[in-house]
């Protein structure tokens, strides 16, 4: 038990006769770590642009809130009135009446 951790800490595995296939597993394992460092840093940064885009959106309904607001604002018909009143047009004290004419069959 001794000998063989002191062989492995020496490294004769990877000197050995047999050691081409020490070398592959070693090989293939460090490629498996490459690997998966990879796909999580691709992970991450998939993960930032998504919180990113998630601001965004917020920004932009935000925006689109703000700005439906201010067009009911503009819309109301007081606001009108005062815009239009500024101008010197009044609004009519009479109603006004819908015209029907009888005869015409176009």
């Amino acid at each position: 038990m001794k000998k063989s951790i002191y062989s492995i800490l020496r490294g004769k595995f990877l000197i050995s006769d047999d050691s081409f296939k020490n070398w592959r597993i070693i090989i293939f394992i460090s490629f498996l770590a490459i690997i998966m460092i990879a796909s999580s840093h691709s992970a991450d940064k998939k993960v930032h642009e998504i919180a990113r885009l998630n601001n965004e959106v917020k920004e932009m309904r935000s925006a689109f809130v703000d700005g439906r607001s201010k067009l009911m604002r503009l819309k109301m018909e007081s606001t009108i009135i005062n815009r239009v009143g500024e101008k010197g047009i009044r609004i009519s004290e009479i109603p006004p009446t819908k015209i029907k004419v009888f005869g015409s069959e176009e």
